[in-house]
């Protein structure tokens, strides 16, 4: 589960959702922490917690073209192109995606690979048009030769809406027929469809959007939000059988005093089997592409 960004900030409720938010499901897990970055790397028999570097050696404000690149392939993209980039793939990046990223091998492997969210047909008229670009995670599957789920997956319940429950599919894009979802049901539906299939990622985008745009008490909202989907998910997670891999490509939301992007680190989250192991290879960004790798190598 692909959280834009979300970093890990002080322990302020007066600016941290995550500090103030409730989220009974993410202390459970935690096991009474936070998402805070007092909160330092730790495992349990269940879960482990990595703060995760995502500026990785380059100066200024990690951004999501660059830090999602990074993510799917495994190489430090701002350093190889000077600089943080986004929030879409400039030229290079794009170059970079494509020519080789984490879906691209998995996918030569024999992996079945899905990204859940729908895409509206705007979406795609905007594509097909080049008045859109893809983002670095979009592309990255779009180059695996894996196609993106439209209107009509979301309707037929195989794909699901970036807010997890489908409010704004009818009262932003204004299809009336899209399927709504308790945030409970929704992790649960996105559980099962994970453990159909080798890897599916879920982009959650609007955490990004609040922290840039909302307010505060959008924030802890949008927070107490993620938490029920987290209780829907472990509700429906066979522990023994998967992973569950959770972590951001920047700072943002964690600080709602700002309208920018943070330096904070990010929140990684693994819970399943093998947890613990694959947690100590992870430092920064980089290190996400190939523990995914080892982990389906090892399955």
């Amino acid at each position: 589960m692909f959280l834009d960004g979300v970093g890990l900030g002080e322990a302020d409720a007066e600016k941290n959702p995550f500090a103030c938010g409730d989220t009974p499901n993410l202390g459970a897990l935690l096991e009474g922490r936070t998402l805070v970055d007092a909160t330092s790397r730790f495992s349990t028999d269940m879960v482990s917690f990595v703060p995760t570097d995502a500026c990785l050696g380059v100066d200024g404000r990690p951004q999501s073209a660059t830090g999602q690149a990074t993510i799917v392939t495994g190489l430090n993209v701002p350093q190889m192109t000077g600089r943080h980039w986004g929030p879409k793939p400039n030229a290079d990046i794009q170059r970079i995606v494509s020519a080789d990223n984490l879906f691209i091998r998995l996918a030569a492997q024999g992996h079945s690979l899905r990204l859940a969210n729908a895409y509206p047909t705007s979406f795609f008229n905007g594509i097909n048009s080049g008045r859109r670009s893809y983002s670095s995670l979009q592309l990255a599957f779009v180059t695996a030769g894996i196609s993106l789920y439209t209107h009509q997956h979301l309707r037929s319940g195989h794909a699901f809406a970036a807010d997890f429950c489908g409010d704004e599919w009818r009262s932003r894009l204004q299809v009336s027929d899209a399927p709504l979802y308790s945030p409970e049901e929704a992790g649960r539906r996105l559980a099962s469809k994970g453990q159909r299939h080798s890897l599916v990622l879920f982009d959650h985008w609007p955490s990004d959007v609040v922290g840039h745009r909302g307010t505060m008490d959008q924030a802890v909202d949008l927070v107490g939000r993620i938490d029920a989907v987290l209780g829907g998910i472990m509700d429906e997670w066979h522990l023994d059988e998967g992973l569950v891999i959770i972590t951001s490509d920047h700072g943002n939301l964690e600080d709602m005093s700002t309208r920018n992007h943070t330096l904070n680190r990010v929140p990684t989250i693994l819970i399943g089997r093998g947890h613990a192991g694959l947690a100590d290879r992870i430092h920064d960004l980089t290190d996400l592409a190939p523990v995914i790798t080892r982990y389906l190598a090892d399955m």
